[in-house]
């Protein structure tokens, strides 16, 4: 059961962390072709978030199902929040940039597009950090250093 509910969040963090990747590349790019300058922090900071969150992902999927050892259920919750303050901050950053300059072009609903699609993985983290936080609060008096079973990827027949 928790395979069926955690594959599909896990499933839409990997998608939206790539989308926001293409997004956020494609402003930095554009933002050095045009200005001849490196491109602004917030989107640097997102494009980082994006790939931090690739590699979280590998170690939360990959460390539950084949390496349990090393699926500790502070290091789950761990990775979770770090990832979910990054994509706060990122989308939070980006919102605030947009909102004082004058924006238009495609390059601009790219910048938009990317932090709206960044809130929405905010939420996603948001969500596995709370299942996270769940498990190590009910498990806090047993002695388990397990990952927690909702956080498994089960492999199939």
């Amino acid at each position: 059961m928790a395979f069926l509910f955690t594959l599909p969040l896990r499933i839409a963090q990997a998608v939206f962390a790539i989308i926001v990747l293409g997004l956020t590349a494609y402003v930095a790019n554009w933002w050095g072709g045009y200005w001849r300058a490196m491109s602004p922090s917030e989107i640097n900071f997102l494009i980082f978030a994006s790939v931090w969150s690739i590699l979280a992902l590998i170690y939360l999927v990959v460390a539950p199902w084949k390496f349990p050892v090393a699926a500790h259920k502070f290091g789950i919750l761990a990775a979770e929040a770090v990832t979910m303050i990054f994509w706060f901050a990122g989308f939070i950053a980006l919102a605030v940039f947009l909102s004082d300059r004058v924006c238009f072009g495609h390059v601009c609903s790219a910048a938009k597009a990317a932090a709206a699609f960044a809130a929405f993985e905010w939420a996603v983290f948001a969500a596995t950090t709370a299942l996270a936080v769940i498990h190590v609060v009910r498990t806090r008096n047993t002695g388990t250093k397990d990952a927690p079973p909702e956080m498994g990827v089960h492999q199939g027949v």
